[in-house]
């Protein structure tokens, strides 16, 4: 085996992530091994190729768990960015971006392949969005990285799951007439999610001189609005009516699309922001180097029917939703010893269930999304559009799968933090919050043999307003969590064959 031929050793950053999450399995069949840093590594641990890559704890930002994470790594693939974290976004891109590429030196990492934007020609960097500007910023901070760095520029990428493409499902989806912006008529070049993993493995083996950026697309150049079209024709939706007018703001474009799509205001500004100018590939050097397959890159057409092929099978194995919400909290269910002298709200509630306890177990798992939480759906739609309304990811991200679930799904407007097969379920809030909460789903059986299903709400405040939160819901909590209790015990005796019970 020559050296240009032997398995490399890659470091995956945003494994968490949708690309990320994709990349890794597609390395793995390359040949390669695979360590992840991510700050919760153990979101990782029910993917289907956790015991084949290493995952070890850290974050970009800081440079003891860089260094650490880069020593022996030939490639490091840099996919993460801080986008929806905050007005100074663009300064914790500069500051990890930097932090990474120190480090990726120090520790003797070979070549960097990074994914960035692309970037409309002829327009002052100035006049992007912040969103575009820091992606370019953080691409040229990496090539002055002293180590040879390939930055991958990418415009709509489309596969099932990602933002972009759930953006234009239910815009199309939903609106048979709809009043657009003006950027709908902006020439965009989109790029299938298999096209993007294609390209990310092969340029682990560019030659060590090539260190440049490249832009990347499918086949096909059109407008926003000729791919709502196409992707009507596809799903079998009659031709929608678009009428684009000049006052929608990026700004309030974005509110339109995340009432509308499961894709928040906070991630679809960006998005909508990016599609101001015409995004189209000014180059495709990348051909040098990296031949297209045989029957050519995927065109938008057939990108649209695989990822509707496994939405609709049930095959969606990462979402844009994978990562977590922006500004959402990270910290773990907090143990009753560390927990001493801080407030902790719970809501506890038990019920003896006419079921088997894996009966009740695939109820709990298979809560949320379409199945709903067993309890007044009014109440959990009207939380959900307020979340929705400040800023949240309300209700609308739904599950990746119908019945199964594992550590760091989405569930709405929560984020699996522990499952125990047949007997736990914790869900931490990622809606807008003042404070810190959790929901815990327990199957066990009582000290008579009897099955027990055991939920726990939790929350911990965060100064007045987080008191006042808590005291002000606690009123509803007999409705919803107390009929969320009775439901699911119902539907689990339902499912065994047992009459539900009443009372």
């Amino acid at each position: 085996m020559t050296d240009e031929d032997r398995p490399l050793r890659c470091l995956v950053t945003g494994a968490t992530g949708y690309l990320g999450g994709r990349l890794v399995p597609e390395l793995l069949a390359a040949g390669h091994s695979v360590r992840c840093l991510a700050r919760s590594p153990g979101k990782l641990r029910d993917t289907p190729w956790a015991g084949q890559a290493e995952a070890v704890r850290g974050d970009v930002s800081d440079e003891v768990s860089v260094r650490s994470a880069a020593e022996g790594m030939d490639v490091a693939y840099y996919l993460v960015h801080a986008l929806g974290t905050g007005r100074d976004f663009e300064e914790r891109d500069r500051r990890a971006a930097r932090i990474f590429a120190e480090q990726a030196r120090a520790a003797g990492v070979r070549r960097i392949v990074y994914l960035g934007g692309l970037t409309p020609s002829g327009v002052p960097e100035h006049e992007l969005s912040p969103h575009l500007r820091s992606r370019t910023e953080v691409g040229r901070i990496l090539l002055a990285s002293g180590v040879p760095t390939a930055v991958l520029r990418a415009a709509v990428i489309i596969g099932s799951g990602s933002a972009s493409f759930e953006m234009l499902r239910y815009l199309t989806e939903r609106l048979p007439v709809m009043v657009t912006p003006s950027w709908v008529r902006t020439r965009i070049q989109p790029i299938a999610v298999r096209d993007v993993l294609r390209l990310l493995v092969a340029c682990a083996r560019l030659p060590h001189d090539v260190n440049r950026t490249f832009d990347i697309g499918g086949p096909d150049i059109l407008t926003y609005q000729d791919m709502m079209q196409r992707y009507a024709a596809i799903a079998g939706l009659p031709r929608r009516v678009i009428i684009p007018v000049p006052l929608l703001t990026p700004r309030l474009s974005s509110l339109w699309v995340g009432l509308i799509t499961p894709v928040p205001g906070a991630l679809a500004r960006p998005l909508v922001e990016s599609l101001k100018h015409e995004v189209i590939c000014a180059e495709r050097d990348i051909l040098r180097y990296v031949p297209d397959p045989p029957a050519g890159p995927l065109t938008l057409d057939r990108a649209i029917r695989l990822a509707l092929r496994r939405v609709q099978d049930a095959e969606v194995t990462t979402r844009w939703s994978s990562a977590s919400a922006p500004r959402a909290p990270s910290d773990p269910l907090p143990t009753d010893p560390d927990w001493a002298g801080g407030s902790l709200y719970t809501d506890l509630r038990e019920r003896t269930v006419a079921a088997s306890p894996q009966a009740l177990w695939r109820v709990v798992e298979a809560i949320g999304g379409e199945n709903g939480w067993y309890s007044s759906p009014l109440a959990w739609s009207l939380r959900g559009w307020l979340d929705t309304l400040v800023g949240g990811v309300g209700l609308r991200r739904g599950r990746r799968d119908a019945t199964r679930l594992r550590v760091g799904d989405c569930l709405d407007f929560w984020r699996v933090e522990e499952i125990e097969p047949g007997r736990l379920l914790r869900l931490r809030a990622e809606m807008r919050l003042p404070g810190l909460a959790w929901l815990e789903m327990a199957v066990t059986r009582d000290p008579q043999g009897r099955t027990l299903y055991r939920q726990r709400a939790l929350f911990h405040p965060h100064g007045l307003a987080g008191h006042a939160y808590w005291w002000g819901v606690a009123p509803f909590h007999a409705a919803v969590f107390g009929g969320m209790t009775r439901n699911i015990a119902a539907a689990a005796e339902s499912a065994a064959g047992e009459p539900a019970r009443t009372r």
